[in-house]
């Protein structure tokens, strides 16, 4: 039944590959790029289930990664900093810069994708909590977001820079790149995010860590990955 849901293309896509299996990397990132069939250029999306229970502090899985292929989307960048960390943000590519732009958060602008804060203006920052919070752009130390450096924090998240975090039910998703990325470019993003999850794991989590795991398109269904080479 749960099949008549889906429209034609996906049904065609879905044929490609078999439900129960699951596949090494490089061919379930093949079947995604073969059997996506949207007339945009899909994104890759990849998700995770961990064993954690992401109640306990000590089990949060959270972090970022630079994925050496890039994300395939431009991403804009917003530097709250002043004088010369504000120059090192316009130098290094940042595509907004400077303290007014609190104001303009306040009466409802939010056209970036990043905000990147020097330590010194958080206080001001923390005021955005109500519409930064629940879009997830609030800067953060552990993401890299809240430093001095902001000329690197810049350039990382302009290359290709991801955050990633787990979910109340121990899921983490992650966009590796798109469709009409090469192959051996999608390869090399996936493993960095899979090698970052795993030295992420916290010390408290028992038993199995990486349970489960598929990669899809945006549109496309999801393709089961082997996750033999995670244990």
């Amino acid at each position: 039944m749960a099949n008549n849901m889906h429209g034609k293309k996906y049904r065609a896509a879905a044929t490609k590959r078999a439900v129960d299996t699951a596949y090494a990397a490089k061919q379930a990132l093949e079947l995604v790029k073969t059997g996506a069939y949207a007339k945009f250029d899909e994104t890759v999306e990849v998700v995770v289930r961990l064993g954690v229970d992401p109640r306990h502090a000590d089990q949060v899985v959270r972090g970022t990664v630079v994925l050496p292929a890039g994300t395939g989307a431009t991403v804009r960048v917003l530097v709250i900093a002043v004088g010369d960390k504000a120059k090192e943000a316009e130098a290094a590519g940042a595509d907004f810069v400077g303290t007014e732009y609190i104001a303009k958060i306040k009466e409802g602008w939010t056209e970036f994708d990043v905000m990147i804060a020097t330590p010194d203006q958080m206080g001001q920052v923390g005021q955005l909590g109500r519409v930064l919070g629940p879009r997830g752009l609030m800067p953060n130390p552990k993401a890299g977001t809240v430093t001095m450096n902001v000329g690197q924090a810049v350039k990382e998240t302009k290359a290709g820079k991801i955050e990633f975090r787990v979910d109340k039910g121990g899921n983490v998703h992650a966009k590796i790149g798109k469709v009409s990325f090469g192959l051996d470019a999608l390869e090399t993003n996936f493993s960095a995010f899979m090698d970052q999850i795993v030295r992420s794991k916290p010390a408290a989590a028992k038993g199995v860590y990486i349970r489960n795991l598929s990669i899809s398109s945006t549109m496309g269904p999801g393709v089961k990955v082997d996750t033999t080479p995670y244990r």
